[in-house]
């Protein structure tokens, strides 16, 4: 008989897409097959402590919608709470932090330390992934078509403000201007004209110090799902059809007045190019195991632009990612499955690897 494998499924997390982790975790807690694996919830509260005690009847699920901020550890090398420090390290971690910390590379480099196996890409794809601006300048170094746009730093705005209204004058209204390192649509707006930019830049630099002015163009939002290693399958494309001015994320989570098509209504020439523009996206960051990765075409030309990728994407059984995959023939459990497959295969490669180095000198 098979081992059950336990899986460490970590969530929340000190992000603002805390709450939408919560949610992605729990549909994928269950769907995971007990008869394969014990899942061991670990949610990531608001103040960075790792719970994993049921205190009161109250999963650790429970404990983060409750807004719990339990007492850290008193050891110093430990994200655990307190009373939690005998917990045995699981068989392998799946991620399902959306955001900060567990989307660009901070949980994947401690993972690493851990020599545990972990679902989704490393360390190096997080970093970038997680960054729009240093996502959109890899792909424009592949030759990879993106959105014009000009990207700021805090400060460089604070010190030069007139040289850049130059630069983000020359794309034109209307604009979006996006915190560089969030989420589900948090902190995007639409500025339709130049009186409204530094209200709504000093809005998007209280989410971060990098933030992005994107040209405005109509579009139709496309998407497609990306599951692997090296030759990652890519799954049909859907499309999002927008139910508000742009897909926040009171359209996305609240007021849901959006809806989506799959497969989209295309031709194939156009499904078969944004297929394949996913795949080199994907390995142009070296990504692995999955990712959605969303595309915009211009209403007018069809010229398609690589929006951006995410390395985390929503996991609820009706969230576009699984969604994807299912219309391409993988169910939402057998997708599970492959990704932990998937984080596996990659770690046993890793335990190959020759980490040691023998010089011969004494150095004394």
């Amino acid at each position: 008989m098979t081992k059950r494998r336990s899986v460490g499924l970590i969530f929340g997390g000190e992000s603002p897409e805390h709450e939408v982790s919560i949610v992605t975790a729990r549909s994928i807690a269950q769907h995971l097959d007990p008869t394969q694996y014990d899942v061991i919830p670990i949610g990531v509260a608001r103040n960075g402590v790792w719970t994993v005690l049921t205190q009161n009847g109250k999963t650790p699920f429970d404990r983060l919608v409750a807004h719990e901020q339990p007492e850290k550890s008193s050891h110093p090398f430990l994200p655990l709470e307190k009373g939690s420090e005998g917990t045995p390290l699981p068989d392998i971690f799946f991620n399902a932090i959306h955001g900060a910390s567990g989307e660009d590379g901070q949980l994947q480099g401690y993972l690493q330390l851990l020599h545990r196996p972990y679902t989704g890409a490393g360390l190096l794809a997080m970093a970038a992934g997680m960054d729009k601006w240093i996502t959109k300048r890899i792909w424009q170094s592949e030759g990879l078509p993106v959105v014009p746009f000009v990207g700021l730093t805090e400060e460089g705005w604070q010190q030069n403000s007139q040289e850049n209204l130059s630069a983000i004058d020359a794309l034109g209204y209307p604009l979006f201007v996006k915190p560089a390192n969030l989420g589900s649509s948090i902190g995007i707006e639409k500025i339709k004209k130049p009186t409204d930019l530094s209200a709504a830049l000093a809005r998007a630099f209280t989410y971060d110090r990098r933030v992005l002015v994107e040209q405005g163009l109509s579009v139709r939002e496309l998407e497609v799902a990306v599951l692997g290693g090296d030759n990652p399958f890519v799954s049909v494309v859907g499309e999002v059809l927008v139910g508000e001015e742009f897909y926040t994320f009171h359209d996305k989570y609240v007021g849901k007045k959006s809806t989506t098509q799959i497969p989209a209504a295309i031709p194939a020439l156009v499904s078969d190019q944004i297929r394949h523009q996913a795949q080199l996206a994907f390995r142009a960051l070296d990504a692995y195991g999955m990712a959605r990765v969303d595309f915009f075409m211009e209403t007018t030309s069809g010229k398609l632009f690589l929006n951006e990728i995410n390395l985390i994407p929503g996991f609820t059984a009706i969230s576009m990612y699984p969604k994807l995959m299912e219309a391409s023939g993988l169910s939402y459990p057998a997708l599970l499955d492959r990704l932990i497959d998937l984080a596996f295969e990659r770690h046993a490669k890793e335990l190959k690897k020759n980490r040691g180095f023998e010089s011969g000198h004494t150095w004394t």
